[in-house]
């Protein structure tokens, strides 16, 4: 018995001892991160525990981090893999001071007269993301060569995004960095950590905010854009009661805003970076000008409209009037998860439409069909592409294609819009290629079975579609967006998405935004 108890004493104790004799000093005591990543059940959600005995076995080659082959048995090595996937008690915070104690700016700040060190159109550069080693790699979109390719954070998420003239490129990571990058003189400007699990971030259309939006903790927080921290704001109901995590943030500059989605409340929020926006005036109220409630500033202020249910992630219609949102829980059997129109000006939900499965709305495309403007979006779960008229928000066609997928990408000089099945078992191989004047599936682009082939990207001028080889041992393809014929194939570790410079500051009608 007492050996028995030994051994289970021995089990219950073995995995922190090892973490803070083996991992602490580069991932952080409360596995929350420093030299390498943090460690938590929310940043490691997209990692699968075989693949993390993996790299605690062999390392990460071209990393810091080592192989404990050899320096741990495999038992010890399974049980600190199982354990990194258990909640960190108490949970960790994210402070106010802790983000600006981690806030690095360079001492050679950029200028109006610096000119790239390289020969390319600039607004005809890719960014492209590799997961596969965590690197980032830019483009010639005219020659498709690399023009340098540098390491970033750990697992890049969300998609970066850049200033409006094109120059600066923002990343940000899964557990918070957000890193500021030069793409003329080729290096990180600034960095800082927004959170310890962040979903994305946005920059504002006149370039001078971005905000990040974070599930641990549950918050937005606005930073200059040089990272300096200006406003942290809770997520969390208007009597503070309720807290969220955030789901997603876009910019809406049409709006001079930004709009944010929380995961666990039923609000969305406006953020107004418009020094001239009106007063907000929270709840409801007979005629909020005859002063009948407190009004609270609206620059830089919560609009806040409530909602059926909560937004996972949303799409904008064209004029940025409106948003359309669904969340990805299962709800119940009296409240399924319903798609939402929301009308931003009325701040109130105006429609639903009955999306079946899990729509991704987020890589959804606008076009113009039929003198109408639709929305198109893929599907997490079905094989489909849901069409939507969205004038009286209808859907008008279902476009079956091979399996589920998860992103769409288009180009206005282009007939043809682009859509994959990587969601699909059977079908990740395959992209289907969906005529835009007929809704009908016009030709399919295949790599190998059992390899991934995703996310579409336009050249400036929308006569290339360059697709992710989405393997270890992956290319970029470039392929002619007439013909369907490949081009050229570049070389790449997991290239998990490509980001067409011209095609983000101009919100092209083919990129989603």
């Amino acid at each position: 018995m007492l050996a028995m108890g030994w051994d289970i004493c021995r089990a219950e104790s073995l995995p922190p001892t090892l973490f803070q004799q083996h991992c602490a000093s580069c991932h952080g005591n409360q596995r929350t991160g420093g030299m390498g990543p943090a460690l938590l059940p929310e940043s490691l959600e997209r990692l699968k525990r075989a693949d993390a005995v993996q790299t605690i076995t062999h390392g990460r080659p071209a990393t810091q981090m080592p192989a404990f082959e050899g320096k741990l048995s495999s038992e010890d090595i399974n049980q600190l893999a199982n354990w990194i996937y258990s909640p960190v008690v108490p949970a960790p915070t994210w402070s106010e001071q802790d983000i600006r104690t981690s806030h690095t700016l360079t001492d050679k700040l950029p200028t109006a007269s610096d000119r790239p060190l390289w020969k390319a159109d600039p607004l005809n550069l890719f960014v492209v993301v590799e997961g596969g080693d965590h690197h980032v790699s830019v483009v010639d979109g005219d020659k498709f060569d690399v023009i340098t390719r540098f390491a970033s954070r750990y697992a890049l998420h969300g998609g970066p995004k850049f200033s409006p003239d094109g120059r600066f490129v923002y990343f940000g990571s899964r557990d918070g960095w957000i890193t500021k990058y030069d793409l003329y003189t080729l290096r990180v400007i600034a960095e800082v950590r927004a959170g310890l699990n962040m979903r994305n971030v946005a920059v504002s259309g006149d370039g001078k905010w971005v905000l990040a939006g974070n599930y641990l903790p549950g918050n937005v927080v606005l930073f200059d854009s040089d990272l300096n921290l200006v406003r942290l704001y809770p997520a969390q109901t208007l009597d503070g009661k309720a807290n969220s995590r955030v789901s997603a943030v876009y910019d809406a500059e049409p709006r001079h805003s930004f709009v944010v989605a929380l995961k666990d409340l039923p609000e969305l929020w406006e953020i107004s970076y418009d020094p001239k926006a009106e007063p907000i005036h929270d709840g409801y109220v007979h005629d909020f000008r005859m002063g009948e409630s407190i009004a609270k500033p609206g620059y830089l202020g919560v609009r806040r409209t409530p909602l059926s249910q909560p937004l996972d992630d949303f799409f904008f219609d064209p004029p940025y009037r409106h948003v359309i949102g669904a969340g990805r829980t299962p709800g119940s059997k009296d409240a399924p998860p319903v798609t939402q129109v929301i009308n931003l000006d009325a701040r109130q939900q105006i429609a639903t439409l009955p999306l079946p499965g899990m729509p991704h709305l987020g890589s959804g495309i606008a076009f113009t069909y039929q003198g109408r403007p639709v929305l198109a979006t893929p599907n997490l779960q079905q094989g489909l592409i849901s069409v939507i008229d969205m004038q009286n928000w209808t859907i008008i066609k279902q476009i079956q294609t091979p399996g589920p997928g998860f992103f769409m990408r288009s180009h206005e000089r282009s007939r043809y819009l682009w859509t994959d099945s990587m969601m699909s078992p059977k079908a990740r191989n395959t992209l289907t290629i969906i005529d835009k004047t007929s809704l009908e599936s016009v030709a399919e682009v295949k790599v190998p079975e059992g390899q991934t082939l995703a996310h579409i990207e336009f050249t400036r001028d929308g006569r290339y579609a360059l697709a992710s080889l989405w393997e270890m041992n992956g290319a970029l393809i470039v392929y002619d967006a007439a013909t369907f014929k490949e081009i050229k194939r570049l070389p790449m570790s997991k290239p998990v998405g490509k980001y067409n410079v011209f095609n983000k500051i101009t919100r092209s009608e083919g990129t989603s935004h």
